[in-house]
């Protein structure tokens, strides 16, 4: 079986995630050397031992090294499986960026399948739920997967406890699409998550976000979340287009107040807003990997992120694709996928 060699040193978990998808769909061993060598714990955590466990059960994979804190891993995929899975992350990590890395693989199989995921729902450096829901998976839909995500429970920073539900049919190939058009006059509107903290503090972030964006007091939402395991507070801001939706997010923390966090979605927004790209940076790098897959598809983007750059480069390792991006005005690059 072929083996690609991959250094994690200058990269977090994502690197290791892409390489596990990448090696589900392509049939491709990897073994992984220094892996998040430059993070102040390095190695394997929780929440990346889940994603390769994940990996391994789906893709009957053999696996070398898979052990909290190892920086070395060696990955053997075999045939995927369709079925119904559970995995629990056992803290807070996230169960968004575990439920990523094997979807891909399973829209592949002949037959649809089940997937719960318990862990973090709401985490810093990762997908929301409400991001998976609203962007990423209706960004997929129009290359032609077919799922549906059902967020059970929420589980926040640090006992976790949330639970994800997801249903994809089979897709036999992708469609090559183009992510380039920007509505002229995008509908806004925000929402803050509270659990076990007094209303008063959504209140004061949706006056912050309310004023600088001019927003009207029915496009600002207050939810209160029951049965969390964790109190949390997160602030959440849609981007609607006709053809695609952006949502940003910002979790409150001790120390933090309510207006920084509201200035700190606000920043976000926009940042996005003032530039004509289409696609928000955390969307960015996640669709190279489908659109790779797909052979083939285009975005504009405000700003090329790390971790888009890292993605690049470690998909054209498992698949004959060239990535390319040029910069085409002062806050917007066009990024192409090519066979």
């Amino acid at each position: 079986m072929e083996l690609i060699e991959i250094s994690g040193q200058d990269g977090g978990g994502q690197l290791l995630r892409t390489a596990l998808t990448l090696s589900l769909c392509t049939g491709t061993a990897f073994e992984m050397q220094h892996i998040r060598a430059k993070r102040s714990r390095p190695g394997l955590m929780r929440q990346h031992l889940t994603a390769v466990g994940a990996a391994a059960q789906i893709g009957c994979a053999h696996v070398h090294g898979a052990q909290l804190g190892a920086t070395t891993l060696r990955f053997m995929p075999g045939a995927i499986n369709a079925g119904r899975y559970r995995f629990s992350i056992g803290s807070a990590g996230s169960a968004t960026l575990v439920l990523q890395t094997v979807l891909p693989a399973l829209w592949q199989c002949a037959e649809p399948s089940e997937v719960f995921i318990e862990g973090g729902t709401h985490n810093p450096l990762a997908p929301c739920a409400d991001f998976i829901a609203e962007a990423y998976l209706p960004a997929l839909q129009r290359m032609g997967v077919e799922a549906s995500f059902v967020l059970q429970r929420h589980g926040f920073f640090p006992a976790g406890g949330g639970a994800l539900q997801l249903r994809v049919a089979p897709c036999a190939q992708l469609r090559r699409c183009v992510f380039d058009q920007r509505d002229a006059a995008p509908r806004l509107d925000t929402t803050v998550l509270l659990s076990a903290l007094q209303d008063q503090i959504g209140h004061r972030e949706l006056a912050v976000v309310a004023e600088r964006l001019g927003l009207a007091e029915d496009q600002q939402h207050l939810r209160r979340v029951v049965n969390a395991q964790s109190p949390a507070n997160v602030l959440l801001l849609r981007v609607h287009g006709e053809q695609h939706t952006e949502l940003f997010s910002a979790l409150g923390e001790r120390g933090l107040s309510a207006e920084q966090v509201a200035i700190g979605l606000v920043k976000q927004a926009s940042a996005y807003l003032s530039s004509p790209a289409a696609v928000g940076e955390h969307l960015s790098d996640q669709l190279l990997l489908p659109m790779a897959l797909a052979g083939g598809g285009e975005f504009t983007t405000a700003a090329l992120s790390e971790h888009l750059l890292s993605n690049a480069r470690l998909i054209e390792k498992f698949l004959p694709v060239e990535i390319d991006w040029v910069q085409e005005a002062e806050r917007c690059w066009r990024v192409t996928v090519r066979s």
